[in-house]
């Protein structure tokens, strides 16, 4: 038990005191970042009536709006080529994941911004400033609905981010030549917020990604994790307004796609991209990571006998070392936003 107790201190010591990042240990750019407009809306939704045991006791009953995603833009006042990119965020995190970093570093928001592209920032339905239809949980707080059939929602600890994520070992010490920022691991903390297992199919997500990429237009859809298979699913949905696809260690193995939906597929250049230490202990059942990178990879073999242009790139391959599942927080990580904006160029993405 002390043995435990002491891998946990050494390897999240920082969490432990854990303090309050302030605006002074921001870093901001000196260059001014000059918009053409930033705000919000909302995609999707659909209205339901409600009881007032639904509704949770305190209003009558009525109509109320679920299943609608929260977008965030940010266009700048010249514009490189008319790409946008549209970033979704994983599980367990928001569309927080991708600005500033723990370590208070420009993200991939306002980097790409800065590069001349548009960027749409979602928060995925029942998620964050989506928000999410409580009703079920009213249900069962009434005895209307039986507790097993209440959607879960999860949670993941600090100490399983460690493994899972690959900043460090489960000795408790950072990956060698590590590249997420570990200083700053109570920051990445603040971060991880209860999500939520099931949507009711078929999945919002899809639909409002639809919706948003034929609006806007010249689209790259770019994914993390929990949402890898998103890019793919929202083309499988409707194709219009979609460029490109980007993966950023996607979750699953990239299995069950039809030959149908794969000659789909093989219309849209697919990038994906897997950091460093694939095969470290996760606390997960075998090598979760290196198993979603041999099945993606498999994928885009077979995207590719169909005519496509699908790409996977392990970082390591290039002589990148260190870099953890968040790829986007990494201290390395516009250097990765880099890469992404090469494989549009070279793929006439604009």
């Amino acid at each position: 038990m002390k043995k435990k107790l002491m891998i946990v201190l050494v390897g999240l010591g920082a969490l432990a005191s854990a303090s309050a990042q302030h605006y002074s240990a921001i870093h901001t750019s000196p260059a001014p970042l000059v918009l053409k407009a930033q705000g919000s809306f909302y995609l999707g939704g659909e209205r339901e009536s409600q009881t007032k045991a639904e509704l949770g006791g305190i209003c009558p009953p009525g109509h109320v709006t679920v299943n609608q995603m929260y977008v965030r833009y940010i266009i700048p006042q010249e514009r490189t080529d008319n790409t946008s990119f549209v970033l979704i965020h994983g599980m367990h995190l928001s569309g927080k994941c991708w600005e500033t970093t723990p370590d208070g570093h420009m993200g991939w928001d306002e980097y790409l911004v800065r590069k001349g592209h548009a960027v749409y920032v979602v928060d995925q339905v029942g998620i964050g400033r989506s928000g999410f239809n409580q009703k079920i949980y009213n249900g069962v707080r009434v005895g209307t609905v039986g507790p097993m059939n209440q959607t879960p929602f999860s949670r993941k600890t600090d100490e399983n981010s460690w493994t899972n994520f690959r900043f460090g070992t489960k000795d408790g010490k950072p990956v060698q030549e590590a590249q997420f920022p570990v200083s700053r691991l109570e920051e990445f903390s603040k971060q991880n917020i209860p999500h939520i297992m099931r949507l009711p199919l078929p999945d919002a997500n899809y639909r409002c990604l639809s919706e948003l990429s034929a609006e806007v237009k010249d689209v790259v859809l770019v994914s993390h994790s929990q949402s890898g298979a998103f890019p793919l699913e929202t083309a499988l949905h409707s194709r219009e307004g979609i460029r490109g696809m980007v993966l950023l260690e996607p979750g699953g193995t990239g299995s069950g796609y039809s030959d149908e939906q794969i000659k789909q597929l093989a219309e849209i250049p697919l990038l994906i991209i897997f950091g460093d230490n694939l095969t470290n202990e996760t606390g997960m059942p075998g090598h979760v990571w290196q198993n979603s990178l041999n099945g993606w990879s498999r994928l885009t073999e077979t995207i590719n006998r169909a005519g496509g242009n699908a790409t996977v790139i392990h970082l390591p391959d290039m002589g990148i070392y260190g870099n953890s599942h968040m790829l986007m927080m990494d201290k390395n990580s516009l250097q990765i936003a880099d890469i992404v904006l090469s494989w549009c160029k070279e793929n006439n993405i604009k």
